[in-house]
């Protein structure tokens, strides 16, 4: 008996040490990240997992209108920044925030959470939020297969996007 409950100990043991060591870049929503450099050297740095469409209806489907999205998949999508910025026009300062959302058909709202840690699908709720951001929306010119969310750097400023299926959702972050 002391053999067989040693023998389980050692394979559960194994079989966790291999679950840690997941290679997650072969997830069905890999890891992804996006970045903006400022002139100064500061950065902001978002990292997420990128699901796929695979022919669903995205929004007002799968992510319904009107309601918390963890943005992303799999852990939560954080946002990071050296500097102080303003993003949207709301001040955000230096440091490490989690990122939902709030799709709906003509415009988002950006949610930066001061929760950090907490799997993709756990909104911490209201009182964790710093700032509630609008965003635009518009159509992308083709559909976005992957879930992508990329920086455009022009001059002081940095336009943070976030593209799937057929939409676009935009807001600019400037250093402070």
């Amino acid at each position: 008996m002391k053999k067989f409950a040693f023998l389980a100990l050692v394979l559960f043991t194994l079989a966790s040490l291999a679950s840690a060591q997941e290679d997650k870049s072969k997830r069905p929503s890999p890891p992804a990240s996006a970045s903006c450099a400022f002139s100064d050297g500061k950065t902001v740095k978002i990292d997420y997992s990128s699901p796929r469409m695979k022919g669903r209806k995205i929004f007002g489907g799968l992510v319904p209108y009107g309601q918390i999205w963890r943005t992303g998949a799999n852990e939560s999508t954080t946002f990071v920044t050296t500097a102080d910025v303003a993003v949207g026009g709301q001040n955000v300062p230096a440091g490490s925030y989690t990122i939902f959302t709030v799709p709906a058909a003509d415009k988002w709202t950006l949610v930066i959470s001061k929760k950090t840690g907490e799997w993709g699908t756990d909104y911490p709720g209201e009182s964790n939020d710093l700032v509630r951001v609008p965003m635009s929306a518009s159509k992308t010119s083709g559909p976005v297969e992957n879930f992508t969310i990329a920086f455009d750097q022009a001059g002081k400023k940095c336009t943070l996007n976030m593209d799937w299926e057929n939409t676009r959702a935009s807001v600019d972050v400037a250093e402070k």
